[in-house]
């Protein structure tokens, strides 16, 4: 994706970090001749000394039966996003969107039905951790009839070829107009412009 120069991020801890709190993604790929999306949950895990994500379609699902013939994938991950007007500067300007995304890109590998069953394990593991059930669901604890559910997805993971991520965060206002910016989304009522604050006074401690 372009990413000018000021807005590009390398940090790669910071990049790992933010596709595990914004791990549902939306995977692209060139499906019968044109471009195809699903928006799935994606977990970005170690392989060999590499990174890779993995994740699932359904069978049903038009895209998994093209991972047969076009094994290049692309996988968007985004964060917090909000407008930020330009009155809120002391000079005209126009105005912008700050935002956080990452780009993953990378060659698809079908799972079998054994590697099906340890990610589906994995994956919700994670997030029945996040939801702090009571009584968190295991894929152990399914009967027979329920992992025949199994059979319906396609399961895979992505080697990952590249990664490609933008932190817009207003980094090329000064200290006065950046503090600006920085309290009018605090007094937001938009959930995204308070996420964004809080996202931007961390770029400047």
């Amino acid at each position: 994706m372009y990413i000018p120069e000021l807005y590009k991020n390398d940090n790669q801890e910071d990049i790992k970090n933010f596709i595990h709190q914004n791990g549902f993604g939306i995977l692209v790929n060139q499906t019968d001749g044109k471009l195809w999306a699903t928006h799935i949950p994606l977990l970005l895990e170690e392989k060999d000394g590499k990174q890779v994500l993995v994740g699932h379609v359904s069978i049903e699902n038009p895209q998994a039966k093209s991972f047969k013939t076009n094994q290049e994938v692309l996988a968007i991950f985004s964060g917090v996003h909000t407008y930020i007007s330009s009155s809120w500067y002391d000079h005209e300007n126009v105005p912008t969107w700050n935002y956080l995304a990452v780009h993953v890109y990378g060659k698809v590998t079908i799972h079998s039905l054994d590697e099906t069953i340890e990610a589906l394990k994995r994956l919700t593991n994670k997030y029945e951790a996040k939801a702090k059930s009571e009584n968190p669901v295991r894929v152990e604890d399914f009967s027979k009839k329920t992992m025949m559910q199994a059979r319906g997805i396609v399961s895979f993971e992505i080697e990952i070829t590249d990664i490609q991520a933008v932190k817009k965060m207003s980094q090329g206002r000064d200290d006065k107009n950046y503090k600006n910016i920085i309290s009018k989304l605090e007094n937001s009522d938009y959930f995204q412009a308070i996420e964004v604050a809080k996202e931007m006074k961390k770029n400047r401690e």
